[in-house]
């Protein structure tokens, strides 16, 4: 076989692996179960824009999910669905927030019905 005929086998299989990983980790995506208005906040302990925005979170009275993505392997995997690159990370219904955006948070959370409780 030629060089090139080994670099398109390898490539297939790698093709392959890749969506097949991709497949798998894809059912661990928090918009399959958040529908239009559940909110989840994957974070990490050490975070201070996470903790910033698990106050905000909390001051609009809100119900939100938060997976940790170092302690928890559901949320490492959230993390990993969503290609994410760092924390924090709001999903609100079916968008992605990434990084510390209370305004734009709260329009999300407005806008999928949620009634807010201001401080």
């Amino acid at each position: 076989m030629s060089g090139k005929a080994w670099l398109l086998v390898l490539a297939a299989l790698l093709g392959g692996f890749y969506l097949k990983y991709q497949q798998r980790i894809s059912q661990y995506d928090p918009r399959n179960s958040t529908g239009a208005d559940g909110i989840v906040m994957l974070s990490a302990e050490w975070c201070g824009y996470c903790k910033a925005l698990r106050l905000e979170l909390d001051g609009m009275g809100v119900d939100y999910r938060e997976l940790d993505i170092e302690t928890s392997e559901e949320g490492e995997l959230a993390f990993q669905a969503v290609r994410a690159r760092g924390v924090p990370v709001l999903i609100v219904g079916q968008e992605i927030i990434r990084g510390y955006d209370p305004g734009r948070a709260r329009e999300l959370i407005r806008a999928a019905g949620h009634t807010l409780t201001e401080r």
